[in-house]
């Protein structure tokens, strides 16, 4: 039987490529949104995509 660290090494990869693609689709709604004038939030979103990219180190 396999331990759960294991498990969790295992698992490791997909959530990372998650998070990873998670974060582009951020990226597209932050550029839409300078698209359509809507700078304020699209720049409050992009502090916020920094942070979480900072703090998981992706």
């Amino acid at each position: 039987m396999a331990s759960s660290q294991d498990s969790r090494k295992q698992h490791t990869p997909g959530y990372r490529e998650a998070a990873e693609q998670a974060l582009q689709q951020l990226d597209w709604v932050i550029s839409y949104l300078h698209r359509i004038r809507k700078p304020g939030i699209a720049r409050a979103l992009q502090a916020n995509r920094e942070a979480i990219s900072k703090k998981y180190r992706l």
